[in-house]
């Protein structure tokens, strides 16, 4: 047995499952998959315009590999709506969504003395139902970025995750061009994309399926 292995069933133990994970035969590799769900809610932030996006309530679900504590998962977020100034002073509102393209993956590391997690998830940013000085403009059904946003998490430094109770998870990402926004595609590749937006995410509230 690895001693990631050990390490991850000693979590589990401690969560109260490791009797059943125990069982699992090393060489079965599908049988050393563990589901676990979270409740999920965050926060990032449009560094262009200082908007901020409402992420969740959701759940991300996962598959951790007792073995190498790897995992894969999904982390569905229901559309917002967002506000801005454009030039400062040009009232902007428009609903936002993340639309998964890829499962989320990442690794939980409890080699150290505090747990930590690194993830990524992979979304198409889609806009929609904008308005400017409160007046609807027309960008149509397909408005969204070009190429899918890879967005990287993972926990803070000193700042441990818990197998049951969850964490914090932060990161930064960039977002690319849109297309096919009707009239609105120049306003809002001026205005949207760049890096430095940021990511945080509250995980809570582990459940063993």
């Amino acid at each position: 047995m690895s001693s990631t292995t050990r390490r991850v069933r000693r979590a589990l133990t401690t969560a109260g499952v490791g009797a059943a994970v125990a069982l699992i035969p090393l060489a079965a590799h599908a049988a050393t998959i563990v589901p676990i769900e979270y409740d999920a809610v965050g926060t990032s932030t449009i560094a262009k315009t200082g908007s901020d996006v409402g992420l969740g309530p959701t759940t991300l679900s996962t598959d951790l590999d007792v073995e190498t504590g790897n995992f894969t998962g999904s982390l569905p977020l229901p559309g917002t709506r967002t506000s801005f100034k454009a030039a400062g002073f040009l009232p902007v509102q428009a609903d936002v969504a993340f639309v998964e393209v890829a499962p989320v993956t990442g690794f939980i590391n409890l080699s150290g003395d505090i747990a930590s997690v690194d993830a990524t998830a992979t979304y198409n940013v889609k806009l929609s139902n904008i308005k400017i000085l409160g007046f609807p403009t027309f960008t149509g059904t397909k408005c969204q970025t070009t190429t899918p946003v890879t967005i990287p998490v993972g926990t803070e430094p000193g700042v441990g995750f818990d197998l049951t109770a969850g964490g914090r998870l932060v990161g930064e990402y960039t977002i690319g061009d849109f297309a096919d926004c009707g009239a609105n595609t120049g306003l809002i590749n001026a205005l949207v994309p760049g890096p430095g937006n940021t990511v945080e995410i509250d995980v809570s509230n582990g459940r063993f399926l």
